[in-house]
């Protein structure tokens, strides 16, 4: 994966052992290469390929890590400054997005399926799902 360039973000590598004929396992631990204490997960999967794109939004507090379990898509990250593209298709290698970070997910293959952690209990009051109050937000300081 390249280099995450964007505030409020970065990448996750997670342990791995490859098990060879008995398959590979992928460990993420809580506060340590997770950087979360997780309170929350959810997956995706059964997306329409190149037609679905999901996120398109940012959270005020809200902290997750997600990852690419299977598959492949694209994960465009913006922190009111700079944008950032980057593809997820690797199980071990995951992208913290932090607090006010506004991302969305397209490109997705057939087989995608996606992992999602989070810090904290889902709260419609802490989505930001205009991209201009996002940007209105961010040049305020609203970190």
């Amino acid at each position: 994966m390249q280099k995450i360039s964007v505030k409020n973000s970065g990448e996750i590598r997670l342990q791995t052992f490859d098990d060879r004929r008995d398959g590979r396992l992928f460990i993420g631990e809580a506060m340590k290469n997770v950087p979360l204490k997780i309170k929350r997960f959810y997956f995706i999967n059964g997306l329409m390929g190149k037609k679905s794109v999901r996120g398109r939004h940012a959270h005020r507090k809200l902290e997750q890590c997600i990852f690419c379990l299977h598959g492949s898509f694209v994960l465009t990250l913006d922190d009111g400054a700079r944008k950032q593209t980057v593809t997820l298709d690797d199980p071990a290698c995951g992208v913290r997005l932090g607090r006010m970070l506004w991302h969305s997910m397209s490109g997705f293959s057939k087989d995608c399926v996606i992992l999602v952690v989070t810090d904290d209990y889902y709260k419609e009051s802490d989505y930001i799902r205009n991209y201009e109050d996002f940007i209105q937000q961010v040049k305020a300081g609203k970190r």
